[in-house]
């Protein structure tokens, strides 16, 4: 076993982890993010509303 400092640790787990994480994150669609404003009623004026669509 190589004898690691906690840098080296942190950074070798940080490594592996994203060498997992990187494949399933390319093959899922990005989801959109879609702005729409909105008439508030109770604020009498218009707000921003933000909707993720998959």
């Amino acid at each position: 076993m190589p004898q690691l400092t906690r840098r080296g640790f942190m950074a070798a787990t940080l490594a592996t982890g994203a060498s997992r994480a990187v494949p399933i994150a390319v093959r899922t669609r990005k989801p959109r993010v879609i702005l729409e404003l909105v008439y508030d009623k109770a604020l009498g004026m218009m707000r921003a509303v933000e909707r993720v669509v998959r």
